[in-house]
């Protein structure tokens, strides 16, 4: 499993990439929806996990863009803003199911990747 990371929060996303490689899984990580985008032009992923509000570009928006260039990638959004209302609908737009709310638990994270990766 290859995943790309992506939240403006460099702290959380470098410990979390560390932490998945860990566990034996190939991660790399992006603070900024360009840099996912140009991450994804060098290197091949299975699955993004986006932050759902980033500064610029939100992952709803990196979203389209990565699904457009490449339709087998997996998305698992994560948020700890807003309710979970506006959150709701922004998935129900995005066509995804898979969610995670912030803070996240490195556990329940693979989980959700594993789950995303069998659909």
């Amino acid at each position: 499993m290859r995943v790309l990371l992506v939240d403006d929060e460099e702290e959380l996303v470098s410990a979390l990439a560390e932490r998945l490689s860990l566990r034996g899984i190939d991660a790399a990580w992006a603070s900024t929806g360009q840099d996912a985008l140009t991450r994804a032009e060098s290197q091949t992923f299975d699955i993004a996990v986006l932050d759902v509000k980033m500064p610029k570009m939100s992952g709803l928006e990196v979203k389209k863009k990565l699904q457009e260039k490449y339709p087998d990638m997996k998305f698992v959004f994560v948020t700890g803003h807003g309710s979970e209302d506006y959150f709701q609908a922004a998935l129900s737009e995005s066509g995804t199911a898979y969610y995670l709310v912030k803070p996240l638990h490195i556990e329940t994270l693979i989980e959700k990747l594993n789950e995303a990766l069998k659909e």
